[in-house]
């Protein structure tokens, strides 16, 4: 699957769970383009506003999470790997190639795309919150806002394989944003019927 614009949780009530997608847009273009930021946190930023991975999750990545092949770049979060465009692409690469905690600086073998302080071990989802945070990005709010964009765009089934999200999660982002692809599936399966006889 291409990368356009888990995990499951609650539906958020009314529009104060969400912040403005404008604003989710505005602070991915920042973490896409400021070179002084840290790449680290810039591709651990736009895996959540873009892909609404939770720190949790975005801490337990390894570079067997990241595919080179093709002359694309994709990132496994659930069963499909996600084609990452260029400009993410290429941080996550460097990532791959930089990866480092500090306890084992100098050193690049390690399992982990976000490595801790304790060699072998992942940042902590804490650490990974807090890094997040001192970009000026508001976990919740942001998760919610791209799940909620990511759902009005892709069938639950997809939204589902393609985030590592469950199924049931990914329904009620569904039925929340109003994305009706059932009423979808079934116009297409009408025309291909059509177009067959």
């Amino acid at each position: 699957m291409r990368f356009t614009s888990t995990l499951g949780g609650r539906v958020p009530g009314g529009a104060a769970g969400y912040r403005s997608d404008e604003a989710r847009c505005s602070a991915a273009r920042r973490l896409l383009h400021d070179d002084t930021l840290e790449p680290e946190g810039r591709l651990a930023g736009l895996l959540l506003l873009l892909c609404a991975q939770w720190p949790a999750v975005i801490s337990r990545r390894t570079v067997d999470h990241i595919e080179e092949a093709d002359g694309a770049v994709r990132i496994r979060l659930g069963a499909i790997p996600v084609e990452l465009p260029a400009p993410v692409a290429d941080l996550a690469i460097q990532q791959v190639a930089v990866r480092r905690g500090h306890a084992v600086l100098g050193r690049t073998d390690s399992p982990r795309l976000f490595p801790g302080s304790q060699p072998g071990r992942p940042i902590s989802a804490w650490a990974m919150g807090e890094r997040l945070h001192k970009l000026g990005i508001r976990l919740a709010e942001t998760r919610s806002t791209a799940l909620f964009q990511l759902a009005t765009e892709l069938p639950a089934a997809v939204l589902a394989r393609t985030l590592g999200i469950d199924i049931t999660v990914a329904v009620k982002w569904q039925r929340a944003a109003a994305g009706d692809w059932a009423a979808y599936a079934a116009e297409v399966s009408r025309r291909t019927t059509a177009e067959q006889t």
